[in-house]
């Protein structure tokens, strides 16, 4: 038995290897298509999801799971740890957090301990990989939770956008709404500030988009001695792959990943979106 077991949702990006090497628990969102739901992740994949976009006369929509889901989530983990670290995307830009903290007022067989990561995708995904990596070792819950808790305070989130409909229709734009009304030409490149999608910068294109997003992370990561990131991205893996290896020459990174962005996420910003999250390790 563990000790403690770590428990996202699958906004966080992770793929099939990393959940299992990680040995986290993965609980889904739900996608909607009308009147069909899916599980984001189980149901419904990166790769089915964007062509069932671009054929869809309207926009999906998404949920959090309900209070009931996690509590059979939590209830179906008794046995396998002494204690959980729930950790999910931000409560700014979903209910998951809030379902997680009402299921745990409910579920009394193990200790859980409810983190707002203020974060999503991989963001999310490389706190969890160190909250799991810290379980591993032996750590307690209350010192994972500490941990999940202090990196998604040192979390990085810049991205851009091909387009704001996505955010604006999925009602996700936040401070972002101060581009709404630029000319098409313009590219938005915008961050996670407290969890909530702001306006950073707009560029004229979309090159000049990716290389605001270098540039932009190569001066906050200054002279970091430990650096952990990844490039993501809706449905543009070769685009992601490219940028990564330009980041990897720019920065010294300790672990660089390359993720796509779950149907739930790419719901919200739509495709072509690409992406950075990092931190520093102290």
């Amino acid at each position: 038995m563990k000790r403690v077991l770590v428990v996202t949702d699958s906004t966080a990006g992770m793929d099939a290897g990393q959940v299992a090497e990680a040995g986290v628990k993965v609980i889904p969102l739900w996608v909607h298509f009308g009147e069909s739901g899916y599980r984001d992740g189980v149901d419904l994949t990166s790769e089915q999801f964007y062509p069932m976009l671009a054929r869809s006369k309207s926009l999906p929509t998404t949920s959090q799971p309900s209070a009931g889901e996690f509590l059979e989530f939590y209830k179906g983990l008794v046995g396998e740890a002494e204690a959980v670290v729930s950790i999910h995307i931000s409560s700014t830009l979903s209910g998951t957090v809030a379902s997680a903290q009402a299921a745990r007022l409910m579920f009394s067989d193990l200790p859980v301990h409810v983190v707002d990561s203020r974060s999503t995708s991989m963001g999310l995904g490389l706190i969890v990989l160190a909250a799991a990596r810290a379980a591993a070792a032996g750590h307690s819950a209350e010192e994972v939770a500490a941990l999940a808790e202090r990196l998604s305070a040192q979390m990085n989130i810049i991205f851009a956008v091909q387009t704001l409909e996505y955010l604006h229709k999925g009602g996700r734009i936040g401070g972002a709404s101060a581009f709404l009304g630029s000319i098409i030409q313009i590219k938005p490149i915008l961050h996670l500030q407290e969890g909530r999608i702001e306006a950073l910068e707009k560029v004229r294109s979309w090159a000049r988009a990716k290389d605001r997003l270098l540039e932009i992370v190569a001066a906050r990561a200054g002279s970091a001695s430990s650096l952990h990131g990844a490039v993501v991205h809706a449905n543009s893996p070769d685009e992601a792959e490219s940028l990564r290896e330009r980041l990897a020459a720019l920065v010294k990174f300790d672990e660089l990943y390359t993720s796509g962005l779950s149907p739930a996420i790419g719901t919200h910003t739509g495709p072509g979106t690409i992406g950075l999250g990092f931190y520093a390790e102290e």
